[in-house]
């Protein structure tokens, strides 16, 4: 999803392949942060590195250097580029007054086409202070945009973060397939992501 985002900025699902053609025009730096999704996608971060990269976007290893400073630079940018596909399709589906339960799925299916991302960003993010900084800072821009949307949301921000901490796991659990491996319909946890959702939506 990531990388389609560069070239579409408002995608109407929260998947596609990994490996959807380049757009035509696309400069260096996005080409390179589309092949750096595609191999994070596949690969994980451990499995990739730099001159890959730099190899799967058309480029001399070196190039990579002139746009990134490292792996690490990288990776957070493509979950930025992942963080606003997430939004815009969440910001739409509020506009259209989608019902909690389709926003649960879209978030929960927005987690399942990045599943090898992250679930290398929950291990990164233990291990490196910028990763660890960006995630924090993403979640700060889901209030941000939550106030946006709710405009009458009263609720402190530490009181919609835990809200929104919760429904984060559920959805990762959801996608991760960890209510088939004890046997039940993730039906069940779908609905409980929704009740979180109206919380977001009414709480005061």
């Amino acid at each position: 999803m990531a990388e389609d985002t560069l070239s579409q900025p408002r995608p109407r699902r929260m998947s596609r392949r990994a490996d959807a053609p380049a757009a035509a025009g696309e400069d260096t730096r996005t080409l390179l942060l589309r092949a750096a999704a595609t191999e994070f996608i596949e690969h994980g971060f451990a499995g990739t590195d730099t001159n890959r990269i730099a190899r799967r976007a058309g480029f001399a290893p070196q190039t990579f250097y002139r746009w990134y400073k490292d792996k690490i630079d990288i990776f957070v940018q493509v979950y930025q580029v992942w963080e606003d596909a997430e939004t815009a399709i969440l910001g739409e589906l509020m506009a259209r007054q989608a019902t909690s339960l389709q926003i649960a799925e879209a978030l929960a299916e927005g987690q399942r086409s990045f599943l090898i991302f992250r679930r290398h960003l929950r291990q990164l993010a233990y291990d490196h202070p910028e990763i660890k900084q960006a995630r924090a800072d993403s979640r700060k821009r889901h209030i941000a945009a939550l106030r946006e949307w709710q405009p009458r949301l009263t609720a402190d921000d530490a009181t919609v973060a835990a809200i929104l901490l919760q429904l984060e796991r559920l959805c990762d659990a959801i996608a991760e397939g960890e209510l088939a491996d004890m046997g039940l319909s993730e039906h069940g946890a779908l609905c409980e992501a929704a009740k979180l959702i109206d919380r977001l939506r009414t709480e005061s």
